[in-house]
């Protein structure tokens, strides 16, 4: 075998273990992929921890206690509401922008109307815009992911009591932050169909 061939071989050679390489590298990651899919698909309880622990995505963040005292900086916070389809409500703020002081604690009602005529469970989902401001959006008490039912024609009152965190003056990225919007989303909340057990066993005809 001359050297010409040699070099042939060698090349064909290494492109064959490239090949080799490259397949192996597909699998793993393909292999990982599936793996994160179906850990996503499992920790949905998880995830929502996450964001709500982290102020991820533009979750705001649960607090147990306010700041010792707020800052001189104001900021004003908007309030949005939506109901997604299949539940017959009514939504909104009962006032769509407040000014307050940074580590100010305020308190806003949100009302509900069930305009259907039969009651209705509803569960709502919330988020802060921009995302960046969920990590310093912190809510004392709130009506989310708590089922609400309401009877036909019922009004709801529903309270939220937030706050902003004094170290968001400290974010480079939110310096010139004028606006934070609270957003919240009523979902319709389906009974599950009850298990053929618990009905009982039909009764054998007389």
């Amino acid at each position: 075998m001359n050297a010409q061939d040699r070099q042939k071989e060698a090349a064909r050679a290494e492109g064959a273990a490239l090949a080799r390489r490259h397949a192996r590298v597909a699998l793993a990651l393909g292999t990982f992929v599936a793996a994160m899919v179906g850990v996503a698909y499992a920790s949905v309880p998880l995830y929502d921890w996450f964001c709500r622990t982290t102020g991820f995505g533009g979750t705001p963040l649960v607090a147990t206690s306010a700041p010792a005292a707020p800052l001189d900086r104001r900021i004003q916070i908007r309030f949005d509401s939506n109901v997604a389809g299949g539940l017959p409500w009514d939504f909104a703020p009962e006032t769509r922008v407040v000014e307050v002081a940074i580590g100010e604690t305020k308190l806003v009602h949100y009302i509900a109307r069930n305009a259907g005529s039969d009651s209705s469970v509803g569960t709502a989902t919330y988020n802060v815009s921009p995302p960046q401001a969920g990590a310093y959006f912190n809510k004392l008490q709130c009506f989310c992911f708590t089922d609400q039912r309401l009877a036909a024609g019922e009004v709801m009152d529903m309270p939220v009591a937030f706050f902003v965190d004094p170290e968001i003056v400290k974010d480079p990225d939110l310096k010139g932050l004028q606006s934070i919007t609270l957003s919240y989303t009523f979902f319709p909340v389906r009974k599950q169909p009850e298990p053929v057990a618990a009905r009982g066993a039909p009764r054998a005809p007389m």
